[in-house]
């Protein structure tokens, strides 16, 4: 089962924006990821469609159980 850290901004334009980390560490250390998110927020690093990233919106992780079958 894959797991998704995303996190979601506010932006300039008032639009959502989300940044995505493959295989967060278990538990989820809130304080650290709201700390992350400001400094993202402070040095402008990522910006996305909506212009810059202005404020904190939510984190949240995403579990994805994928299964194949072959089919011939």
């Amino acid at each position: 089962m894959a797991k998704v850290l995303e996190l979601q901004f506010k932006t300039e334009t008032g639009k959502s924006a989300k940044i995505s980390v493959n295989d967060p560490i278990d538990p989820i250390d809130t304080i650290q990821v709201k700390a992350a998110m400001d400094n993202l927020i402070a040095t402008g690093v990522f910006g996305s469609s909506g212009g810059v990233l202005t404020g904190v919106e939510g984190a949240r992780v995403v579990e994805r159980n994928v299964t194949d079958y072959e089919v011939l």
